[in-house]
């Protein structure tokens, strides 16, 4: 374990070294402070209240990330406007390797299309990813209650006969909640009535009490009314079914090729932050990421260690952010 310690530490140093002479060429850091990051404590902004999940899991990060780089790593939370202040904030931040964004989806891929003239930065100019961190899937859910509803199909067979009577919840317009439940309308060709909620334990309400009739939710708080018999999980929705619930069918396998909504978390930095330090922070979080501890961690709140190359979370952003601005496009949403 030394020896691999040592390796690990030596192969950080030469990717270090091998950057150097690029990085001054290119304007970046002086050779001298570049070899010397990290020198002082470095900021991990959350764009998300205390205590909320994005929030739970930078923190389960920042601990091991310090130890790792042998700096303080202080999580700073920056919230409002969905994220996006937060975001903008480390966009505009100097590209020295001392200020790190941890965010969800939403500020990356859907905020450019539903703020198009206030959002105040472009996540694929203004941000380089790091690494994607974890993914969890969305549930379709429906009250216990609701008689002979046990798939998607059935909510989509019961919506086709009642038009324009039902209605689902979620946490406001073009949450993925809302975004979700608008692409199962469009390929189930039904007709659901949204009402926003201001959050997810207010939809979980609402479902239970049959104030509306479906809703998709993050699982940490359908699931434990799922087990309770108040709720009623009829689908996951991400591609694969979820390791963390195996028995439930994934949105594709009832009939709804290539749906996809999951919530997925990440790391990245402001734009020109140089490539040894991206390199650096992205093995170490490959290697925190998949650690026991982390996954046991996530598994709390039914998210996956889910660790990439910077080029695989830009691609999972430009997929994402075409899929969603086709429905927001629909939907003719804008948030500004």
């Amino acid at each position: 374990m030394v020896f691999a310690d040592r390796l690990r530490t030596g192969r950080h140093r030469a990717r270090l070294a091998a950057g150097l002479l690029l990085a001054v060429l290119t304007g970046g850091f002086s050779a001298t402070a570049l070899a010397a990051w990290p020198d002082r404590p470095i900021h991990l902004v959350v764009p998300f209240p205390a205590g909320s999940s994005p929030d739970t899991l930078a923190r389960a990060i920042a601990e091991p990330l310090s130890q790792s780089l042998g700096q303080p790593i202080v999580v700073e939370n920056k919230p409002g406007a969905g994220g996006n202040i937060g975001t903008r904030f480390v966009a505009r931040s100097e590209a020295d390797g001392n200020t790190l964004l941890y965010t969800i989806n939403g500020p990356l891929v859907t905020a450019p299309t539903l703020y198009k003239k206030t959002l105040g930065y472009d996540p694929f100019t203004d941000l380089a990813p790091i690494s994607l961190v974890a993914t969890s899937p969305n549930v379709l859910t429906v009250s216990g209650d609701m008689a002979n509803i046990y798939t998607a199909g059935d909510l989509a067979k019961l919506a086709t006969s009642r038009p324009g009577a039902l209605n689902y919840g979620s946490v406001g317009p073009g949450s993925s909640a809302h975004l979700a439940m608008e692409m199962f309308k469009q390929q189930a060709k039904v007709d659901l009535a949204h009402i926003p909620y201001s959050g997810f334990p207010q939809v979980i309400t609402a479902i239970i009490s049959g104030d509306v009739q479906a809703g998709f939710m993050v699982p940490a708080i359908a699931m434990p009314q799922v087990r309770a018999g108040k709720a009623r999980a009829l689908a996951v929705t991400s591609l694969a079914r979820s390791p963390l619930l195996p028995d439930l069918p994934t949105m594709v396998e009832q009939g709804y090729p290539g749906f996809e909504s999951i919530s997925w978390n990440a790391v990245l930095a402001p734009a020109g932050t140089p490539t040894p330090i991206i390199e650096r922070l992205n093995s170490e979080l490959a290697r925190i990421i998949t650690s026991e501890p982390l996954r046991k961690q996530m598994a709390l709140q039914y998210f996956t260690p889910a660790a990439s190359t910077p080029e695989a979370l830009t691609r999972r952003m430009r997929d994402e952010k075409a899929r969603y601005d086709t429905v927001i496009d629909t939907l003719k949403l804008s948030l500004d």
